[in-house]
C-alpha cells in the first residue's frame, strides 16, 4: 500500500532519496477471495496525489519549495504548509522542515488526492489550514508511548534473538537464468532467506492479474496459502531480502496498472527467470558509492530495522538486525539507478522498532497491539539523489503515535544540517516538534545513524 508522505517533509514527496515514502496503512488493505483461482488477495489501493493551495488556488511545489527557503512559508506541528507571518520568518532555513533540490520527476502522482491548503498570512493557522487526510486515514492506538513488554504471551516471540543481516553466498554472482526450479530459494546468489514469513524463504509472493496497461488485481500470497508446492508457483513474482549495503535488482518492467509495485524473480515453466538483466546480472546490487551510510547501536540490546519490500508487496519485510556494539551498512539507493515509478525516482524506507524486539517479529505484517512491524514507532528515509544523500528520521505517522524507547541521531563529518529523535521530539539544532521530522544532507564521506540512550 502507498501513502505518500516525504522523506523530507510530511507533505512534499520528492520521490528521491526521500520521494516515495510508504506510510503502510497496512490495517486498511482489503482482502477478498478469487472464486477462479482459489486464491486469497490483498486489493492494494494506489499511491496518493498532493496537491498544493495558497488561498483556494493551487501552487506548484517549486513555489512552495521557493517559499520554504525564502521563510515566506513553514511548517508547523503535523507537518502543515502555513504563510509565516513577518515576525515568525525564520531567519535562516536550518532550522525549516527544507526538502532537497526538486528533481526531474519531484511529486509522485497516483490515484488519490489529498489536499494541503495555506492559508493567507496571520499568526495563528487557522482550520483552512489544516492537511486533509485520505478517507482511509489509520486512527492511531491509544496509547502514546512504548514500554518494554513484560514476559507474557504477547511479547515478542523470540526478543533479541540473532539474524545476520551482512553474510551472503555469491552476492555477486551472475543469476543462472532459468535453470533453479521455482521450488529452489536462490540462497546461493546472494539472497537471504526470510524464513519466518512462512514463504519458502521470500519476502513476497505476487500473482499478477490481466495485463492492460499493467498488472491488474494481483494477488498477494500469504503464508497460510503455500501448498506442498511452495509459495513461488507459476506466474509468480518472487521476492527476496539481500544482505546490509544491498539491495533487490530484479523486477519487471511492467507495473501495476493503478499505482502498485511488483518486485522480484519471475517463475516461468518450472524454473526461476531473472526480471531486469539490464539493471543487473545479480539479484542484489549495492546501493550508491558515492557516500557510506551506517547505523551503529550503542545499546545493551538488538533494534530491528526493517525496510519496505519495494518494489514488491510493499510490506516492511527486508531485515536488518542490529546487534548491541554493532555498526552496519544501511544501503542507500542511488536515484538515478534504481526503480523508478512513473519517471519518479525511489528512496528507501526503514521502520525503526523498539529495542529488544527480534527481527522475526518486527520484520513482517503486525497489528496495533505492539509497535513493531508496520506499527514501528520511527522511521528512516535514506536516498542519494542530485549529488547528496538525503537523511531523515520522522514518526510513523499516521499510522501511530508510539514513541520510540531510545534516540537516534545523525552524526558525521561533512554533513549538513543537524537531525536527532529523542524523548519524543525531533529536533533540528534548538528547533524541535513532537510530530514533524528533520532532515540533513552529505555530499561525500560517512554519516552514521546512531542509537543510544540519550
Amino acid at each position: 500500500m502507498k501513502h505518500t508522505i516525504s522523506l523530507l517533509s510530511a507533505a512534499i514527496a520528492v520521490v528521491a532519496a526521500v520521494p516515495h515514502q510508504h506510510k503502510h496503512q497496512h490495517a486498511h488493505e482489503k482482502r477478498q477471495y478469487n472464486e477462479v483461482t482459489n486464491v486469497n488477495y490483498d486489493v492494494v489501493p494506489g499511491p496518493t496525489v498532493m496537491v498544493y493551495v495558497l488561498n483556494g488556488q493551487p501552487i506548484t511545489e517549486d513555489e512552495v519549495r521557493q517559499g520554504i527557503a525564502n521563510g515566506t512559508l513553514v511548517w508547523e506541528n503535523g507537518g502543515q504548509l502555513s504563510v509565516a507571518s513577518s515576525s515568525a520568518a525564520p531567519t535562516s532555513t536550518s532550522a525549516a522542515y527544507v526538502p532537497p533540490p526538486p528533481t526531474s520527476s519531484p511529486v509522485f502522482i497516483s490515484s488519490t488526492t489529498s489536499v494541503l491548503s495555506v492559508s493567507t498570512p496571520q499568526s495563528t493557522p487557522t482550520s483552512s489550514s489544516a492537511y486533509s487526510a485520505p478517507s482511509s486515514s489509520y486512527v492511531a492506538p491509544s496509547s502514546s508511548a512504548y514500554s518494554a513488554p513484560a514476559p507474557s504471551s504477547s511479547a515478542p516471540s523470540s526478543s533479541g534473538s540473532s539474524f545476520d543481516s551482512s553474510s551472503a553466498t555469491g552476492i555477486d554472482s551472475n543469476f543462472p537464468d532459468g535453470q533453479l526450479d521455482c521450488s529452489t530459494f536462490p540462497s546461493d546468489y546472494g539472497a537471504i532467506p526470510v524464513d519466518w514469513m512462512g514463504l519458502g524463504g521470500w519476502t513476497g509472493v505476487q500473482l499478477p492479474g490481466s495485463n492492460q496497461g499493467g498488472f491488474s488485481n494481483i494477488e498477494t500470497v500469504t503464508k497460510d496459502l503455500v501448498g506442498s508446492g511452495g509459495a513461488c508457483t507459476e506466474g509468480a513474482y518472487c521476492s527476496y531480502a539481500c544482505p546490509a549495503g544491498y539491495q533487490k535488482a530484479q523486477w519487471p518492467a511492467t507495473q501495476g496498472a493503478t499505482g502498485q509495485s511488483v518486485g522480484g524473480i519471475l517463475c516461468q515453466g518450472g524454473k526461476l527467470h531473472k526480471t531486469n538483466p539490464a539493471m543487473s546480472g545479480s539479484l542484489c546490487m549495492p546501493g550508491t558509492d558515492k557516500v557510506t551510510i551506517l547505523v551503529e547501536n550503542n545499546l545493551s540490546s538488538n533494534v530491528a530495522i526493517c525496510r519496505t519490500d519495494y518494489p514488491g508487496t510493499e510490506a516492511e519485510t527486508i531485515p536488518l538486525d542490529a546487534q548491541p556494539g554493532s555498526t552496519s551498512n544501511l544501503t542507500c539507493p542511488d536515484a538515478s539507478n534504481y526503480y523508478t515509478w512513473e519517471g519518479g525516482h525511489t528512496s528507501a524506507q526503514y521502520y525503526v522498532n523498539p529495542a529488544g524486539v527480534a527481527v522475526q517479529d518486527a520484520c513482517q505484517w503486525g497489528s496495533a497491539a505492539n509497535p513493531w512491524g508496520n506499527y514501528a514507532p520511527l522511521n528512516l528515509g535514506v536516498g542519494y539523489s542530485n549529488g547528496a544523500a538525503w537523511l531523515a528520521i520522522f514518526q510513523n505517522a499516521p499510522t501511530t503515535t508510539a514513541q520510540l524507547n531510545f534516540a537516534v541521531e545523525i552524526v558525521g563529518d561533512g554533513v549538513s544540517g543537524s537531525c536527532k529523535y529523542s524523548n519524543g521530539q525531533y529536533c533540528s539544532g534548538e528547533s524541535c516538534s513532537a510530530v514533524t521530522g528533520c532532515t540533513v544532507s552529505i555530499s561525500s564521506g560517512t554519516a552514521t545513524f546512531v542509537f543510544s540512550n540519550s
